[in-house]
């Protein structure tokens, strides 16, 4: 242990992997920064990676203070101390410090005392070397601006002192070093005339050392003083030979003109202008950080000159343009950070802006294609608005867009300058270009646009087709507009309800109508675009549509705007202008001009007839309507079992010919789609109705099952029986895209940014006075007309929390205006409390109970809270979820409704006395009074608020449903919003129309093939609401709905498949039991995913104010709950972890899998998550487990490992142990898992060299009999202690972001996910007992359909029932579960062996104990220990497949392409040099085995995140491995902390694949510093 932070020598005989790990600080990957330097350039044998190594090193021995702490511990336990001994530590250093500067100045004095003495040449040297060493050790404390002032003089004649080289290199070395130790004094070496000095020695450069030294002095110099290097042509001179410099020297001296950049002046003369041609350039050069700073130069030269037409011009003649498109070009946005290319843009948006040479270069270099990649690949993550700056860049697609714009001039009449004019007159000339520019631009932006981008983007991209329609003649607007459905787009544009956007659709609509009006005049009437202008002008017509005009209501144009308190505040007329915001005026539109282009459009392009509708209407949408009403009539007639054939018959053919209409020669439009009411008559037909119905409840009939199951198999047999074509031909997913594209069309569900919110501190009077971090709304509390029992709330307008739910300002509100008439008088609610509540039922702990709560709320309003350890229920993470709740529940209460005291409490309560007292007015409301949360009703603007939501929610949702322009930002915080209140009433009445069904009668072997069918799912569909701000009868609920229904009957299509096989089986139209086999080809689940819906809810998710305040739509917690196939896998990773996590874990995930073990500290380091580290041993990996989970399960923050007797921690060591644990999990001998027939056995006598269990169809828990306790309880309470300690496990893998190695059976994800498993489900796991019981049960519903059919009993029916020809009694089958003799199914006398009688008994009790009792505990035991981490409940918006991808990861076939865009190659290495191109070469030839082994042996785990390559955090990084000895006697070494690979110079492919092996091979099983 004593040994473990030295630094170990790497020989070839000593293990020669050197796995791998870093100490506790992990290693970082070096920078440019000088101090790091300092250390390459003083040793001259020094190599580009001894910055790694010296840091490294630095690493180890700093960890070694902490080694005798951990001495001490236990062998196996927590490795972290407090820190609370380090306080006195600070006085003592202070005490030392203000000592060693005492020293430090007097030996100050004394070198600069003989500096000017001049005693000659090796005295000056020996003074020199002596300041250099006191200023390395000292800080600023120890100089004074005089002893800075002193020395500067002294230092800078040194420096001119060319007779002596090693004079000049310290003197040089000193300025720099006290530039670093006193940064003000490089105002005193600019006064004497350092940087002239400096830049001479540069340009002269007679020694390379000290040029060196002087680049690293200029760079310190220029920090504080870059006019003044500026002026001294301190630019130049950095650059003037930077050829020759190494690649670390390089950067420091662009790192010095990046300074000087960074600061040019806005007036006087250019000489920058000269070193474009240099940083152009350097542009190609390979290494990233070198690129970066060069970019950044010409950006901030680009903004120094965009005044200048001249300037701008002479800038685009050093080939800037050329040099920067091909640097976009080159794949850059992987290696190059992302402000920086953005920050390329803009400098192209300024240079397009302002010279007509680049304008013209852009178009003839072909940007549009560069720019279509860029768009192609378009993150509505990063579509916010311009105020949202990252270091003084917009982001990239408004960047994009204001060069789109600069690209398509549009002159203004008189105003247009001369380069406007000639940009137009190019274009003019060059039809070829700007067609090709359209061509490849245009699908894009349709695209950007129909994704659910914010109006901001919406805008700019509509204003760059707008102007694209009109630069083009007619013949080329044609081709264009071939390349997307531009009248479908239009009529998705009208939806929306900003003008601006609205005024832009119809200025496309005119002008395309205008010059090619033949063409499209009628598919502007099919896809509806004539309806919805005629809308515009005539509202009452909008009733009629199912197209919602209007609809898709944004929080407006304001929500991108800046938040400020002025009252001016940019509009989008101005949005993507390159004029200076102060200049801007007001708004260019107003109402009567869309009005007007309404009018003249209509007037002048449709004729009056297509006003009426039946003429109007297309012969599509008539036929669709004539199938859509023989559907609606399907549901209305009568079935029972002697009229389902025919039923059955006609809902096909019905069907088929739907899909016949929708998949035939002439295309069917989305507005066609909508209007036709096929998707609200076949969601009505397949739900029987129910979807419309709440609270539907099913007793113990399976009548209505039955109808169910019969359509869905009927549904399931068209949609799903096709072999001979692809798979996205089959109907399902030709049904599916049409709904996705009606739902892109129709859904408005609002983004809702923080944008105006403005942080400042308020005090909240409702609902328990407390201080926030935001502003608060206005309320005022009125009570309802005709309301009498209440009393007037007193106050006049009360400051309310906008995040607190409407059951807490209730809960203010009912003490202050609730009045009990007794006869002693009137009482309100506090008196009440002491008469009417018994005593003991009052909680004692009352006040701290308020308290506490009151705390939490504090803290969140500050800082999102931080969990307790201790606290009791941890899967309930309440601190941390707050806006996560499940707002449909009815159970939810936020923390702060314990300070309603005991106003809800005592009418739970009340004595007889006072029931008989209560007054008529009280008494209506007895029944009520019983449940707090029915005691007020609240309503705003008449309508009544769901007291589940927060205030915040509520106004929002009104404004965003209201028909009125949305109100700034400004607006909603200083309105006063009036609030009334009345007495609830609670009905205890229900609906009789929600559970009456029509009565139908179906035959036995129905009812027991709908028992089997698994119908649960389906039906408990029906009774679940999708949002609670979206109405059941609008067509996005039907949509939303059917897609829900389809994408469940996709998922269970092989069990509805072989349910319609089965049932042939029974009526005879199928005798052979082979065919009761099914090949089902399923829709990806891909299909279902809307792009629309990902984006927004992944905007909204960008939104830290939203998500820290619980201040997200009503849709993104619902839909995601209750349709998460809508959104993206990556959508709702996301989504889980903020909602399990909280949004302060869920931010921080990837930067903790970054950072894991780069700290030594014990404590959190700020904005960081606590870790927690253990010690673990190899040998006892699963009682390791169990101890780390018994300490540690309820921990928060990040749980490191540390092995026993080796020196590794961090990620790599981290992940090897959860791969290790999920490892020992999978051996025989545990007796958890099918295929392990071991009987049961303890720990104490579990083999040590046990093979791991493998099955291709995963693992599924081994059935025990639930009687089996009595016999050998203390040994299956061994294997549930197993279970218990895998879910702990699991959950601390997904919590953590850890990948496990193990392969779970898709059922028993399932189980997992709570959803239950049927007959079907064992195919899944065991193929060959799935199908015998699915043949068996087949043989049962025979003999019960025959049965039925017979009216006489007929005695030889059950001599009839065979198995493939053989008679059930003669299978010798007992009441034993197969495979599992020990396993006794039941004890009657009567149940020994199998026969025709027993059967269906045998089947049903086989088909328990595999999948249900035989498993329960097992499960319930896995559950158990997985919520003590977090609920289990979070899970359920994954499915099983995608449930396995986040827990074990990925382990995908690499593309040559893919691993050269996802490694980073640094220090010595770069993409194209041949150990690299070697080295992928080995990896993509590395079978599936090899594969696995090298990702455990650079990154501890053998499979990848989920994402694959692209998500490894952090990025693999390979480097060159120096050594003094011939590259091909060394071995590769890794750092898994930091997924770091240190290779060697192989000199041929096939050493390197020997070497790569045998480290692979050789390293494993433990971890040492390399």
């Amino acid at each position: 242990m004593g040994s473990r932070g030295q630094k170990r020598t790497e020989t070839a005989d000593e293990l020669p992997a050197d796995k791998r790990a870093c100490s506790s600080l992990e290693f970082r990957p070096s920078s440019s920064n000088c101090s790091s330097i300092r250390t390459h350039l003083n040793s001259p044998n020094s190599t580009p990676d001894a910055d790694m190594e010296t840091s490294s090193s630095t690493s180890a021995s700093s960890r070694s203070d902490g080694e005798h702490e951990k001495e001490d511990e236990s062998a196996y336990g927590s490795c972290d101390s407090d820190d609370a001994e380090q306080q006195p530590r600070h006085h003592i250093l202070r005490d030392y410090q203000r000592r060693r500067s005492s020293s430090d100045h007097g030996k100050l004095n004394t070198i600069l005392s003989n500096l000017n003495e001049g005693n000659g040449g090796s005295g000056q040297l020996a003074a020199l070397t002596e300041l250099c060493e006191v200023l390395s050790f000292c800080n600023e404390d120890s100089l004074s601006s005089l002893m800075a002032d002193s020395l500067s003089p002294v230092l800078v004649k040194l420096a001119k002192n060319e007779s002596n080289a090693n004079i000049m290199l310290l003197a040089i070395r000193g300025m720099t070093y006290l530039c670093d130790v006193y940064p003000r004094s490089s105002g005193f070496l600019v006064r004497h005339d350092a940087v002239p000095a400096l830049c001479e020695r540069l340009l002269a450069i007679e020694y390379v050392d000290v040029a060196e030294q002087c680049l690293q002095a200029l760079e310190k110099i220029s920090r504080d003083q870059p006019v003044a290097c500026l002026q001294a042509g301190a630019i130049m001179a950095a650059l003037n030979f930077i050829d020759f410099f190494s690649i670390s020297v390089q950067r420091v001296a662009l790192a010095t003109v990046v300074n000087i950049c960074k600061k040019l002046p806005l007036e006087g003369p250019a000489p920058f202008v000269e070193v474009v041609p240099k940083l152009c350039d350097l542009l190609q050069h390979e290494d990233q950080q070198l690129v970066e700073s060069v970019a950044t130069c010409l950006i901030k030269i680009s903004e120094r000159m965009c005044q200048s037409s001249e300037l701008m011009e002479e800038l685009c003649k050093h080939e800037l343009i050329n040099q920067v498109t091909l640097i976009m070009k080159s794949n850059s946005r992987t290696t190059i950070s992302q402000p920086i290319y953005n920050g390329l843009i803009g400098l192209l948006v300024k240079l397009s802006s302002g010279s007509f040479v680049a304008f013209r270069s852009l178009y003839e270099l072909n940007i549009s294609n560069i720019l279509k990649d860029v768009l192609s690949t378009y993150d509505l993550s990063h579509g916010i608005s311009p105020p949202d700056l990252v270091d003084g860049n917009c982001n990239q697609v408004h960047e994009v867009l204001k060069l789109l714009n600069e690209l398509l001039p549009a002159s203004t009449g008189d105003q247009a300058n001369q380069v406007v004019l000639d940009k137009e007159s190019f274009l003019a000339d060059h039809h070829d270009l700007l067609q090709r520019f359209g061509m490849d631009l245009f699908p894009v932006l349709v695209q950007v646009v129909n994704s659910g981008a914010n109006i901001y983007v919406c805008y700019g991209c509509l204003s760059v087709i707008s102007k694209l329609v009109v630069l083009s003649k007619p013949d080329m607007l044609g081709e264009l507009l071939k390349t997307a459905n531009i009248p479908s787009f239009l009529a998705g544009v009208f939806t929306r309800k900003d003008h601006h956007l609205l005024m832009l659709a119809l200025q496309i609509a005119e002008i395309i109508l205008k010059k090619l009006s033949d063409v499209f005049l009628s598919s502007f009437i099919k896809e509806g675009v004539f309806y919805v202008i005629d809308a515009l002008l005539m509202p009452e017509k909008c009733s009629q549509l199912m197209l919602p005009v209007f609809g898709g209501i944004q929080p407006s144009f304001d929500s991108s705007q800046k938040s400020s308190a002025r009252e001016f505040q940019r509009c989008l007329c101005y949005a993507f202008d390159m004029v200076p915001s102060s200049s801007v005026s007001s708004c260019k539109i107003d109402k009567d001009t869309v009005c007007n282009l309404a009018k003249h459009i209509k007037t002048n392009y449709f004729a009056p007839e297509l006003v009426e509708s039946d003429k109007g209407m297309t012969d599509v949408l008539q036929n669709l309507r004539t199938l859509s009403a023989a559907l609606s009539s399907l549901i209305n007639m009568p079935v029972d079992d002697g009229t389902t054939v025919q039923h059955e018959e006609k809902f096909y053919s019905i069907l088929h010919q739907i899909m016949l209409k929708l998949n035939g020669r002439e295309p069917v439009s989305t507005f066609e789609f909508i209007e036709s009411g096929i998707v609200k008559s076949l969601m009505h037909y397949l739900s029987d109705g129910m979807h419309m119905r709440g609270n539907v409840e099913f007793t113990g009939s399976y009548d209505h099952l039955v109808v169910l199951g019969k359509r869905f198999e009927v549904f399931t047999k068209l949609f799903f029986s096709y072999s001979d074509i692809l798979v996205e031909d089959l109907p399902l997913s030709i049904l599916i895209q049409k709904l996705q594209s009606g739902l892109s069309t129709l859904e408005n569900f609002p983004v809702i940014p923080s944008h105006g919110f403005k942080q400042r501190n308020s005090f909240a009077t409702v609902p328990n006075g407390r201080c926030v971090m935001y502003p608060c709304f206005r309320v005022r509390f009125v009570r309802a007309e005709g309301e009498n029992c209440l009393s007037d709330c007193a106050e006049d307008v009360l400051a309310v929390d906008p995040f607190s739910p409407l059951d807490a300002i209730e809960g203010y509100l009912w003490p202050k205006v609730f009045t009990e008439r007794t006869e002693y008088g009137e009482l309100d609610a506090e008196e009440l409390e002491q008469r009417e509540v018994l005593p003991n039922l009052l909680p004692s702990n009352a006040n701290s109970t308020e308290a506490k709560s009151s705390g939490f709320i504090d803290s969140m309003s500050i800082d999102l809270p931080e969990m307790q350890e201790d606290e009791a229920n941890f899967s309930q993470i309440a601190s941390e979820q707050v806006h996560f709740r499940e707002l449909n529940s009815g159970e939810t209460m936020s923390l702060d409704e314990t300070n309603m005291g005991s106003a809800g409490k005592e009418q739970e309560f009340p004595t007889e006395s006072t029931k008989n007292m209560r007054t008529p007015c009280s008494a209506s409301g007895d029944n009520d009074i019983k449940d707090s949360s029915a005691r007020l009703l609240l309503y705003l603007e008449g309508h009544q608020l769901d007291r589940t939501l927060m205030l915040y929610q509520v106004i929002l949702q009104q404004l965003l449903n209201s028909e009125k322009e949305f109100m700034t930002w400004a607006k909603l915080w200083s309105r006063v919003y009036t609030i009334t209140y009345k007495r609830a009433l609670e009905s205890n009445q229900d609906d009789p129309q929600e559970h009456t069904y029509q009565e139908r009668k179906f035959s036995v072997s129905d009812q027991k093939i709908a028992s089997i069918q698994n119908m649960g799912y389906f039906a408990s569909m029906f009774a679940c609401k999708l949002t609670s701000d979206l109405d059941k009868s609008s067509p996005i609920y039907d949509i939303l709905f059917l897609l829900k229904l389809l994408e469940g009957i996709n998922k269970y299509s092989f069990h509805l498949m072989s349910c319609e096989r089965v049932r042939a089986f029974a009526e005879g139209r199928n005798d052979n039991l082979d065919n009761l086999k099914v090949m089902v080809r399923s829709v990806s689940q891909n299909e279902f995913v809307s792009s629309r819906l990902t984006g927004k809810l992944e905007q909204q998710m960008q939104d830290a104010f939203t998500l820290s305040t619980g201040g997200m739509p009503l849709w993104c917690n619902d839909l995601v709950s209750s349709c998460p196939f809508m959104f993206s896998f990556e959508a709702r990773c996301k989504y889980f972890r903020l909602a399990a996590f909280g949004p302060r874990r869920g931010q921080l995930n990837a930067i903790s899998r970054s950072n894991s073990g780069t700290s030594s500290d014990r404590q959190t380091t700020s904005g960081g998550l606590p870790r927690k580290k253990f010690l673990v041993s190899r040998d006892q990996i699963l009682d390791s487990a169990t101890r780390m989970m018994d300490l540690l399960a309820r921990h928060k923050g990040l749980l490191e490992v540390e092995y026993n007797e080796e020196v590794g921690t961090g990620l790599g060591p981290t992940l090897e142990f959860y791969t290790l644990v999920s490892h020992e999990f999978q051996k025989f001998g545990l007796g958890m898992w099918r295929g392990d027939h071991c009987s049961f056995i303890t720990s104490t006598t579990l083999p040590t060299e046990s093979v791991i269990l493998r099955n291709s169809s995963g693992l599924f828990p081994r059935p025990c009999s639930p009687k089996s306790d009595a016999n050998n309880g203390i040994q299956f309470s061994q294997v549930l202690k197993k279970f218990v300690l895998l879910g702990q496990i699991v959950a601390k893998a997904i919590q953590d972001g850890r990948v496990l190695d193990v392969s779970f059976s898709k059922a028993f994800y399932k189980l997992i996910l709570g959803q239950d498993l049927s007959l079907y489900d064992i195919q899944s796991f065991d193929p060959e007992l799935g199908r015998t019981l699915l043949e068996f049960q087949a043989i049962i519903v025979n003999q019960k359909r025959l049965q039925e059919s017979i009216c006489v009993e007929n005695a030889a029916l059950k001599q009839d029932l065979c198995f493939r020809n053989t008679r059930i009694e003669d299978l010798y089958l007992d009441f034993t579960l197969p495979g599992y003799p020990d396993y006794v199914l039941s004890s009657e006398c009567n149940l020994k062996m199998v026969n025709s009688a027993n059967l269906e008994e045998y089947v049903e009790l086989v088909v328990d104990a595999t999948i249900h009792s035989g498993i329960a505990r097992q499960v319930e035991a896995f559950k158990s220990g997985f919520n003590q981490i977090f609920s289990i409940s979070h899970l359920h918006i994954f499915t099983e497949e995608e449930l396995d991808r986040l827990l074990c990861g990925e382990c995908d076939i690499w593309a040559f392409n893919e691993l050269l865009e996802h490694i980073k190659f640094d220090h010595g290495y770069t993409a194209s040099s041949p150990p690299i191109v070697n080295l992928l070469e080995i990896i993509q030839e590395f079978e599936y085995s090899q594969r696995r082994a090298f990702l455990q042996f650079v990154t501890g785990a053998p499979r990848l995140p989920p994402g694959g390559l692209a998500s490894l955090i952090p990025k693999l990084t390979i480097v060159r491995k120096h050594s003094s000895n011939c590259a091909d006697t060394e071995l590769p070494s890794v750092m898994t902390c930091a997924n770091y690979l240190k290779l060697p110079p192989y000199s041929s492919k096939e050493k390197m694949k020997e070497k790569l092996l045998y480290a692979i091979s050789e390293g494993q099983g433990s971890f040492h510093l390399s």
